[in-house]
């Protein structure tokens, strides 16, 4: 999973972030690690691969290394294909400054949505 995030990371152009919202957008070429096996017939961004878009978007904007504790929703509309451009944006961002956080996001591509998450995180403890 360390491969697919560093590759995440390398994908993402953030954008700009105002009222308390953080957003990015992602383009992933076809020999993305996430595609493969993903479907056989045809590539297909991985639920999981959206998830952690928005995780590396959090900490990107948070500034802070943070652990999946739950995904509390994940509704998934369209999918997602090889090149195409899709934007990350949290409903709010907050300052993770206390235990568990919980966190809305939507994927678009086009201003269509994509998907809908929400996720429970919580900043990493040093040296855990």
């Amino acid at each position: 999973m360390k491969r697919v995030r560093e590759q995440i990371e390398a994908y993402m152009r953030p954008g700009v972030s105002g009222d308390n919202r953080a957003v990015a957008e992602f383009s992933f070429p076809p020999e993305f690690i996430g595609f493969q096996g993903h479907f056989p017939t045809g590539s297909i961004l991985p639920g999981a691969c959206q998830i952690q878009c928005l995780l590396t978007l959090l900490e990107h904007a948070g500034g802070k290394q943070l652990a999946l504790k739950e995904i509390v929703l994940a509704k998934y509309m369209t999918p997602v294909m090889p090149a195409e451009t899709i934007r990350c944006e949290t409903s709010e961002l907050p300052d993770f400054s206390g235990n568990d956080t919980v966190v809305k996001a939507v994927i678009t591509r086009d201003g269509q949505k994509v998907s809908e998450l929400k996720i429970r995180v919580a900043a990493e403890v040093a040296g855990s």
